[in-house]
């Protein structure tokens, strides 16, 4: 048996993140996952990822601490100065600008295989230990942290246990930490596609009587442009579009996206994912505490999914390394309790807002339909309300460590 200060178990960009976060506070870190560990080789020239987060600046100063975010701009990465959304069923629109606020960018778009990658590629270097290809886990949890048995027999005991292992969390449900569930009703399907026009680095969402349909710009390559979409539709209309043909999918998707992008020239292969809210009602129990997908997910339509999980890094990182340092058990409820009292009323805000976007756009209510437009229209001409949600978007206006800052 091997004794450990925290495991991980989930190696995906959350749990890649905090184990690197904890090992350089000095708290001795095991990652487990199911998966390899092992970075791999990536060329500008690889084929498009179809999954892609929109980063915010809060992100990328986490990334960066972490001495990722250099390895991700020599792979692939798209900064986008401008956001753009409109009321496909009416004249509304809201436009916010860097620019206008006197920054670079509002944010970059990146294959979620670029992320993970420079996260491996730090861990290679770290004193993580990785414990990669492990199809079959076992727990014994103690009511204090547990073990954990590897699919070699050896064993990993901690008196802290973290949950990154997703949305369907195994770890969560043996620990007992129920889960409320709430479907959108909606299935996403998501791709890459090459346009005619130049999207001049613009993240571009149109709301849809269907859904909400968002273009995130990717780098040129050989002067071809190229956009990552999220097609949010419900599941009957998402039946229809899957079965279509290449051809016939492009001619709607040109169609639904009112020709801004041009001609869609190509698409790649598409992906289907049904849409669904969970929370976890606490986010820790005996030793047990969750972040990022295990806690919560929400619907992609503002692009916060992992960034809300990369903030939950931060925040039980500060949380458990300022225990440490005053001599503390990092492990122990009442410090666990400050990381939930920080993490779960601003993700539960998050997902509320999410809720009220869908049930708003999705309205076909005429009175509905004038009182979202002009509110587009008129919060266009605002700008305070603005640089408030923009301020919301980058992640800067919430509790952001002061080791990160």
């Amino acid at each position: 048996m091997q004794a450990i200060d925290v495991i991980i178990v989930g190696g995906g960009m959350v749990g890649a993140s905090l184990a690197l976060a904890l090992d350089r506070s000095g708290i001795q870190t095991a990652l487990v996952e199911q998966q390899a560990l092992q970075p791999c080789s990536l060329s500008i020239h690889d084929p498009w990822q179809p999954r892609v987060s929109a980063l915010t600046e809060a992100s990328i100063k986490l990334l960066n601490y972490l001495d990722a975010w250099q390895g991700m701009l020599t792979q692939r990465v798209c900064p986008y100065t401008r956001m753009i959304v409109w009321d496909g069923e009416g004249t509304g629109e809201v436009a916010f600008d860097a620019k206008n606020r006197a920054q670079k960018n509002l944010g970059y778009i990146v294959e979620n295989k670029v992320i993970r990658n420079a996260l491996l590629q730090q861990l290679a270097r770290s004193t993580v230990q990785c414990f990669g290809d492990q199809p079959r886990l076992e727990y014994q949890l103690s009511g204090q942290g547990g073990e954990i048995i590897l699919s070699n027999g050896e064993v990993l005991c901690a008196p802290l246990l973290v949950a990154a292992d997703g949305a369907e969390s195994r770890l969560r449900q043996l620990s007992g930490i129920p889960s409320n569930r709430k479907d959108y009703r909606h299935h996403a399907l998501v791709t890459t596609v090459e346009t005619e026009r130049f999207h001049h680095h613009t993240a571009r969402q149109v709301f849809l009587d269907s859904g909400p349909l968002a273009f995130l710009p990717l780098e040129s390559q050989d002067g071809r442009h190229y956009c990552s979409i999220v097609w949010s539709l419900l599941p009957a209309e998402a039946d229809r579009i899957e079965a279509l043909s290449d051809q016939a999918f492009c001619h709607e998707l040109e169609r639904a996206f009112e020709h801004r992008a041009g001609k869609i020239l190509k698409v790649e292969k598409r992906f289907r994912h049904p849409l669904c809210q969970r929370h976890a009602r606490q986010y820790h129990r005996q030793g047990v505490v969750l972040v990022g997908d295990a806690a919560h997910t929400i619907h992609p339509l503002a692009g916060q999914g992992v960034n809300l999980g990369f903030m939950d890094v931060a925040v039980l990182t500060d949380e458990l390394i300022t225990a440490a340092g005053r001599g503390d058990d990092y492990f122990a409820a009442h410090i666990l309790d400050r990381y939930q009292r920080r993490r779960r009323g601003h993700n539960t805000l998050m997902m509320a807002a999410m809720t009220g976007f869908q049930n708003l756009f999705g309205a076909n209510d005429p009175g509905i339909r004038w009182l979202r437009n002009t509110g587009l229209r008129l919060t266009n001409r605002l700008p305070l309300i603005k640089d408030m949600i923009v301020d919301q978007a980058t992640g800067l206006s919430n509790d952001i460590p002061e080791f990160i800052r």
